[in-house]
């Protein structure tokens, strides 16, 4: 009898023990459920802009420069809130014209904005923001990515890439263009690869721009319609660096090579793009 006892006491034991495991691995494993979550994908970072500040703290860099960034823009970026600041659960990128010199004693004669996200970035997942873009001829705003460091090559850009989400010029308003720039494909060479979409409300309503990232390519949408892919076929790094972390970016830029083309149009200042939200989601598998 005592033995059967023993045993009964063991088997009880046994299960308990074997019950409490399941019940800690679904616990370590199973991620709670997030209310931006949508099908197929699982919210993992964001920001609605909720708040009474920008969130330099946890959530963003600020640019502070004006050096023209390799592209000849007219903008000195700052961190006033005449140019970046919270207004109606919105993001508020606001460009000046006004002369203004900075602390690097770089004069320029407009003033805008630049958020990055903080590092580390992302790799692979769905990316999107809502935005409503400005108007105006030398206006270039932009939704983008950057790798986090120099992994590939002899140059962080282009051997590096760079995902270009939404970008937009003023002198042809409403036309969307996604682009990805790599050591083989690049505007420099005039190589880059993109596509692009005409979206005649862009400047007057609110639209959804995304990018689709994976190991083996980029699918860009506009309010979930996809208008271009990015595949990494048999390109080697060259072709297709997109395999280390990137990080997000959002500005609106004054002039440049592309974006004032035709001329800056003066009378149109101050205007502003306006950033409902950010969100980013891993692949809910």
């Amino acid at each position: 009898m005592k033995a059967y006892y023993f045993l009964t006491v063991l088997i009880s034991l046994a299960m308990l023990l074997s019950t409490l495991s399941c019940s800690n691995s679904a616990t370590e494993t199973e991620t709670p459920a997030h209310p931006l979550d949508k099908e197929g994908w699982k919210f993992v970072w964001g920001d609605e802009f909720d708040g009474p500040q920008i969130d330099y703290a946890n959530k963003w860099n600020v640019e502070i420069a004006g050096n023209g960034f390799g592209n000849n823009e007219a903008q000195y970026y700052t961190a006033r809130t005449s140019n970046l600041r919270i207004e109606d659960g919105k993001l508020i990128i606001q460009a000046h014209r006004e002369t203004f010199t900075g602390p690097d004693g770089v004069t320029r004669n407009y003033t805008s904005g630049k958020l990055m996200s903080k590092r580390p970035g992302f790799l692979y997942g769905r990316f999107e923001a809502r935005i409503k873009l400005p108007r105006g001829r030398g206006t270039w705003p932009a939704f983008w990515m950057l790798p986090d460091q120099q992994t590939f090559g002899t140059q962080y850009w282009p051997d590096n890439g760079e995902i270009d989400i939404m970008e937009h010029v003023g002198f042809d308003e409403g036309r969307i263009h996604a682009t990805v720039h790599t050591k083989s494909f690049n505007h420099l060479n005039g190589t880059q690869r993109g596509g692009s979409f005409m979206l005649p409300p862009a400047t007057s309503a609110f639209h959804t721009y995304a990018a689709e990232w994976s190991e083996e390519k980029i699918d860009f949408f506009i309010d979930g319609l996809k208008y271009f892919t990015f595949e990494r076929e048999n390109l080697g790094w060259e072709g297709y660096p997109f395999t280390h972390r990137f990080h997000l970016i959002l500005n609106l830029a004054i002039g440049g090579n592309w974006g004032g083309a035709q001329g800056i149009d003066d009378s149109t200042f101050p205007m502003q793009m306006e950033v409902d939200y950010v969100r980013v989601y891993r692949k809910a598998n």
